[in-house]
């Protein structure tokens, strides 16, 4: 795995320090990360990535001991929970402290915070906290385009973004390679509103009950359950240009002949080998277990969509609490998928 050094890092710190962009990576995908109290700084990620201004940002901390200079009346189940898995791929919805910004937030009285797990990713937020002062963060959506395919390697964000970053640091393949899972703990009730590589049963096995998720149906106007907007809850996410279709295994075959037929290429990702070669097909057998899988999955989304096929098929995952967060990034994927910018 490439390492930042640390001229490398120190460059990193003072660029952060101007209000410019550095791309950095983190255990699930690469960061575009800016000062977040910096108001210019935050905007130029909204810039950058035409990002609307009412999706909220992730803030990444150096260390759970800040915790309380971001977000006010912090439950003991958040203290729990990072405690448990901070470094890691787990973001935590709290009520927001005062002066956190509204262009963090997206205008709510939450904030989303968490501690990444990557030596790069830590050694720039200590450093920035060092210089910029110890209760530092670092706002840090992916490093892609909004809706798009997130980056799990340098290079897809110096394709992808080139010149609006002035710094990437390359710390090799994103170890998860699919978005922190995100816990709403602001309302009082532990919720997941984004699956990921950590788990409900591995939540309830630190709270000692299994947290709610995601009701769709619950609004503002349900006067027991306002469920704050959240990175990466769209519809339409981390989709491809090529149209992407999410497809049952027994029926990939025929959904394959019928575009071929059709006169259409055809790009194919599924969890086996293909049963024969023809033109105009393409086809990867991907990871077989669940974490492999999520690892692969952007890497190989982005592989595909460069084949400029007519279509992507995608075998649907199983509907099993270890392919959850897998199912969900597809079933964005699919819905934004063939979209131009």
């Amino acid at each position: 795995m490439p390492a930042a050094n640390d001229r490398e890092i120190a460059t990193a710190v003072a660029l952060l320090r101007a209000g410019e962009l550095v791309a950095f990576p983190t255990e699930t995908v690469y960061g575009l990360g800016a000062d977040a109290a910096n108001p210019a700084a935050v905007a130029k990620i909204f810039a950058a990535k035409g990002r609307p201004a009412d999706h909220p940002l992730i803030v990444h901390l150096a260390d759970a001991n800040v915790l309380d200079a971001w977000a006010r009346d912090v439950p003991q189940a958040a203290r729990l929970l990072a405690a448990a898995f901070w470094p890691g791929p787990l973001t935590l919805i709290l009520k927001r402290q005062s002066q956190v910004l509204d262009a963090v937030t997206g205008g709510q009285d939450t904030v989303g915070l968490r501690v990444p797990n990557h030596p790069v990713a830590l050694a720039l937020l200590r450093a920035f906290s060092a210089a910029q002062g110890a209760a530092a963060g670092l706002a840090a959506p992916s490093a892609n385009r909004y809706g798009r395919i997130s980056p799990t390697r340098a290079a897809h964000v110096r394709n992808e973004l080139g010149a609006s970053v002035q710094l990437v640091l390359d710390g090799g393949d994103c170890a998860v390679g699919i978005e922190s899972t995100i816990v709403d703990l602001s309302s009082g009730v532990p919720r997941v509103l984004r699956p990921g590589a950590i788990t409900a049963d591995d939540i309830a096995q630190v709270l000692g009950k299994t947290p709610l998720a995601r009701n769709p149906a619950a609004t503002d106007a349900d006067a027991d359950v306002v469920i704050p907007r959240v990175a990466g809850s769209g519809m339409a996410h981390y989709a491809p240009h090529t149209p992407l279709r999410l497809v049952p295994g027994e029926q990939l075959q025929h959904a394959v002949d019928v575009a071929l037929a059709a006169g259409q290429r055809v790009a194919v990702l599924a969890c086996h080998s293909a049963t024969r070669v023809v033109p105009n097909l393409y086809w990867h057998a991907a990871a077989r277990d669940a974490a492999t899988y999520a690892h692969d999955l952007y890497a190989r989304l982005r592989e595909l969509d460069a084949r400029d096929d007519d279509l992507i098929l995608v075998e649907t995952p199983p509907m099993t609490d270890e392919w959850l967060a897998v199912a969900d990034r597809l079933q964005r994927a699919a819905c934004g998928s063939g979209q131009a910018d």
